[in-house]
């Protein structure tokens, strides 16, 4: 089957080049010449696990290929999937400049039936919106299906996620275009993945319903090591034992400094919006924002405190990526972290294993470093903010008399309290005694 995944950013990247592993035909294309050019010569512009391999794997067997030619890539192609970028609006909303404008040259192209797949995440009713727009663009009356196919990628495991998903949600209002699509994802039968099919204004919800769970477990438990910081308990145990209940799973209960990333903030805003431009309050979803933005600045209070204020301090920042495995810096805790300590006149030592360049063009004015080791020398404290497994093995005996100060600030609890307070320092974690 020949398809095009038009946009060859993390998602259409992604799917793009799965899908090839499937063993489709896939023409990725982007209006982006510079881009093209560089992913035709294998170099991938993303920081992903695996990716890199299974982009030159699947070209040099020949069903990859990269062009700027969306009306050709259209014609050749029976399925045409969109996974170009929906960023926010000033209120909060999605922008869904990018996929009007891709649904309209698809529409402009099209010459004989076409599944438009729409794989960016988008606000529920964008599919309806879809099918007017192309309805309206087309031309001699081509007859086409619109199918709504959210991705569920998690960062620094993306590949991994779409080849070997927990479901396949499909929202599809034609048997054909169901049959059609269905038929793609045919190679995770073997898996025996879950497929749902569904309506597509439920499809869209899926995805905007699942992050904000997610991003809801993440902020409760948060919540809950506020509580057990001031009663004496820990919350590393309180979540083990509240994880236990099959009702409610061990996932996503880790506190530390908040959730970041290019998807829960974003799509949590963007419910928040579609539920008031349909009347209703979002309370919940309001709720987990308000106290993601609460948890990144109670780590400025902790380490303000610790330093008796952080004007003319050294602090030495590991990680700066939202999550290990990405270099995805949008609205990373850390980075909100060293924003705010250079704003009150704290030096910023920084190292992360995959995220410095990205971080750099949006704070010249932190010291990077090439290890932690460099990062530490002559600090005042010492915060983990992302839990790079490299993070987790460092030497803190040898580490210390590199310190000014030996403090430590553990956001995201991956030592043993005791053993690194044994050998002499200060040591601060999140909801532990």
């Amino acid at each position: 089957m020949n398809i095009c995944v038009i946009g060859t950013g993390y998602v259409g990247l992604v799917a793009g080049t799965c899908l090839a592993d499937f063993g489709m035909n896939v023409i990725c294309v982007d209006r982006d010449e510079s881009k093209i050019e560089s992913l035709k010569a294998g170099r991938v512009p993303i920081y992903e696990i695996g990716l890199s391999e299974l982009v030159r794997r699947n070209m040099d067997l020949g069903r990859l290929h990269f062009s700027t030619d969306l009306a050709g890539a259209v014609k050749r192609s029976l399925v045409i999937f969109v996974g170009v970028g929906t960023p926010e609006d000033d209120d909060g909303s999605a922008n869904l400049t990018q996929v009007r404008e891709a649904s309209q040259a698809i529409a402009a192209a099209m010459d004989d039936y076409k599944v438009i797949v729409i794989k960016s995440t988008v606000p529920v009713g964008t599919s309806r919106e879809i099918e007017k727009l192309v309805r309206d663009t087309c031309r001699d009356n081509v007859d086409f299906d619109i199918v709504s196919n959210p991705e569920f990628l998690r960062e620094g495991a993306a590949v991994n996620d779409f080849l070997r998903p927990d479901r396949v949600v499909i929202g599809a209002n034609s048997e054909r275009a169901l049959a059609i699509v269905k038929d793609i994802y045919r190679p995770l039968y073997l898996l025996e993945t879950p497929v749902v099919v569904t309506s597509n204004e439920s499809a869209e919800m899926i995805k905007y319903a699942s992050n904000t769970m997610l991003a809801l477990k993440v902020s409760f438990v948060n919540e809950i090591a506020n509580i057990c910081e001031q009663v004496g308990a820990d919350v590393y145990d309180v979540a083990v034992g509240v994880g236990m209940d099959k009702r409610i799973g061990p996932k996503f209960l880790h506190p530390g400094p908040g959730f970041g990333g290019s998807c829960f903030p974003k799509d949590i805003r963007s419910l928040v919006s579609t539920a008031e431009q349909n009347g209703h309050d979002f309370k919940i979803g309001k709720a987990v924002l308000a106290v993601n933005e609460c948890q990144k600045e109670i780590v400025l209070e902790k380490s303000r405190k610790l330093l008796d204020g952080l004007s003319d301090k050294v602090v030495c920042l590991l990680g700066l990526s939202f999550k290990p495995g990405t270099d995805d810096i949008r609205e990373a805790p850390a980075m909100y972290v060293a924003r705010r300590l250079l704003e009150e006149g704290a030096a910023v030592q920084a190292y992360d294993p995959a995220a410095m360049d990205e971080a750099r063009k949006e704070l010249p004015d932190i010291r990077y470093c090439d290890s932690y080791e460099l990062a530490a020398a002559g600090a005042d404290l010492v915060i983990i903010a992302t839990e790079w497994n490299e993070f987790r093995d460092i030497d803190f005996e040898r580490l210390k008399p590199k310190l000014r100060q030996p403090k430590i600030f553990d956001t995201r609890n991956i030592y043993s309290p005791a053993q690194i307070r044994k050998l002499g320092y200060t040591y601060l974690c999140t909801g532990r005694p």
